[in-house]
């Protein structure tokens, strides 16, 4: 894949899986059998679909996760690696299972998801040196491979470039961790109130914060928009999702992520990053198929100056 002179580059760092996506009318409330209107196989997860977004947005990605040794693992590396993510530091775990998942997505673009992940997926962990990283220009890791993605954090804070956390939920001490090591944090609106116990994002916000002083803290509210504290002011900032008509939001959490990863690299300010993410996290949500409906940079340009 060709990629413009400039582009920049960011590692992301957690869940390789192999969705299996059903669009139904409605998440069913009783057990039952559910016929589904629409179905479809893609390789995805947090970091996976996050660099997917980067990559469509004109940046460069590469991937560090684990897969099985089986024929889901051959599959997932092989999509990813054809949708313009390097895939070298994808590890292959002997004797393990990859992770699966079934995804069930109704008519108004809320899901049902059911996840398998192998504990013997993530028994290995590499050390990580600055040095490692040279190259990158940001880093992103998600919470599902908690003891590399540490390491990663460190190493990249060391390097002096962005080190990110997509902050989704997981246990509390995890968060905990991964968000000391980090200096970018976007926690999803049920892991802010984990850690926080506030269930108002913007006060989850504030109290985050001044729970990691040393990191710019952002909590994702789906259609509520994001909520920032802005050092400039000393309080909370506040960026509204774009309308749009949902019919999937599934991996839209994950290509705001990789949208502000990449912008965050090209240099950015941060309203500006939120701001972009959550146009390009809009427009996914348009699109039925997870990962495969992140927008490339024109349209998530058209929906801004359109706003």
């Amino acid at each position: 894949m060709n990629h413009p002179a400039n582009a920049r580059h960011v590692l992301f760092v957690g869940a390789a899986v192999l969705d299996t996506l059903f669009r139904v009318r409605s998440i069913p409330a009783r057990p039952g059998k559910v016929l589904p209107d629409e179905m479809l196989q893609v390789a995805e997860g947090m970091a996976s679909s996050a660099a997917y977004a980067a990559v469509r947005l004109g940046g460069m990605a590469s991937l560090w996760a684990a897969v099985g040794d089986d024929a889901a693992g051959q599959q997932i590396t092989s999509e990813l690696a054809d949708a313009g993510i390097n895939v070298g530091g994808v590890l292959q775990a002997a004797g393990a299972r990859s992770a699966v998942s079934t995804i069930l997505i109704d008519d108004d673009g809320e899901r049902l998801i059911v996840p398998f992940y192998d504990k013997r997926l993530h028994h290995e962990i590499r050390d990580v040196t600055p040095g490692d990283l040279a190259g990158f220009d940001a880093v992103m890791v998600d919470v599902r491979w908690p003891a590399l993605a540490v390491n990663v954090l460190r190493a990249a804070r060391q390097a002096g470039i962005p080190a990110i956390l997509d902050g989704d939920v997981a246990p509390a001490a995890t968060l905990d961790m991964l968000a000391t090591e980090g200096d970018h944090l976007l926690f999803s609106e049920p892991a802010a109130h984990l850690l926080s116990d506030s269930p108002d994002p913007a006060e989850a916000a504030a109290i985050l914060k001044k729970r990691y002083p040393h990191a710019l803290v952002a909590v994702t509210a789906g259609e509520h928009g994001c909520y920032w504290w802005n050092e400039a002011t000393g309080a909370v900032a506040h960026v509204a999702t774009f309308p749009v008509k949902a019919v999937d939001t599934l991996a839209a959490g994950d290509i705001f992520h990789g949208a502000y990863a990449l912008l965050t690299a090209e240099g950015l300010a941060t309203q500006e990053s939120i701001r972009v993410a959550s146009a390009a996290a809009a427009l996914k949500c348009t699109v039925f198929g997870g990962r495969l409906g992140a927008p490339d940079r024109a349209a998530v340009f058209a929906l801004m100056n359109g706003c």
